[in-house]
């Protein structure tokens, strides 16, 4: 049996979709009828494109999932989340400007998941750096959140 995380973690910005939420689009933002998501300015914003894929793999496997962001627009990237309807995968959120550190000591705290048995996603490698010094097994996410990180980051865990 290959060993699998308690818990999968995302970084939202450049990793889940392909911008700044506190710099790059103009919240708030608002469903079209057509299902499209445009910031105050009429901007499209999007996830990328394997990114519901790599959410309903994971769920459909039981894999708990939670999200973890350093931005100063919590509203901003909170809203995101319930318009492009992922929210619902997310069993834990630490959304606020401050150390990756403090998100993963929080959301180990809150769902009793020793950080150990974490599986993280992030694009800086700053965040990659410090959480990983946690004993998190964590991925680089060079352009976007897709399927092949996705197995690469299973892979790594199980043989961690």
């Amino acid at each position: 049996m290959t060993k699998k995380p308690s818990l999968v973690v995302f970084d939202l910005d450049y990793t889940l979709w392909p911008f700044w939420v506190d710099t790059h689009v103009d919240p708030p933002f608002r469903k079209s009828s057509d299902g499209s998501i445009q910031d105050r300015n009429g901007q499209l914003v999007n996830l990328y494109p394997e990114v519901l894929a790599v959410l309903e793999r994971l769920h459909s496997q039981g894999t708990p999932m939670a999200a973890a962001s350093r931005t100063g627009e919590i509203r901003g990237a909170t809203q995101l989340l319930d318009l492009f309807g992922i929210n619902c995968y997310f069993h834990y959120t630490q959304i606020y400007p401050g150390s990756k550190v403090t998100h993963f000591q929080r959301l180990s705290q809150e769902s009793g998941i020793p950080l150990c048995e974490m599986l993280f996603f992030d694009d800086e490698n700053r965040n990659i750096y410090d959480v990983s010094k946690l004993g998190v097994t964590c991925v680089l996410v060079p352009s976007g959140m897709n399927l092949s990180l996705l197995d690469r980051g299973l892979e790594a865990f199980a043989n961690s």
